[in-house]
C-alpha cells in the first residue's frame, strides 16, 4: 500500500495494488474509486483533501498479521 499527498492540486490518493487501471468511478463527490479488470479496488483519490481530512499530512496505520495457530498481533504506528 502507496499513500501520497499532493499538496498542490489538495489531492489524497491510497494506492492498495499495482495491477492496472480498468476503471474509475466517482463513488461520492470528491472521492474516486479506481478497479483493475476483475472489478477489485486498487486505489482510491480524496479530492480537496484539506478540506474532507483533518490532516492529510498525517498518517496513522495498523498492520494485524494472523498464522494459522497464531494468535493475532497487531502493530500500530504514527507517522
Amino acid at each position: 500500500m502507496n499513500i501520497k499527498y499532493d499538496y498542490e492540486v489538495d489531492v489524497l490518493r491510497i494506492i492498495f495494488s499495482n495491477n492496472p487501471i480498468a476503471e474509475s468511478d466517482e463513488e461520492k463527490n470528491g472521492l474516486i474509486l479506481d478497479y483493475d479488470k476483475n472489478g477489485n479496488v486498487v486505489g482510491m483519490e480524496i479530492l480537496q483533501a484539506s478540506r474532507r481530512i483533518e490532516d492529510p499530512f498525517a498518517c496513522d496505520y495498523a498492520v494485524t498479521a494472523v498464522k494459522k495457530d497464531e494468535i493475532p498481533r497487531t502493530q500500530a504506528h504514527n507517522i
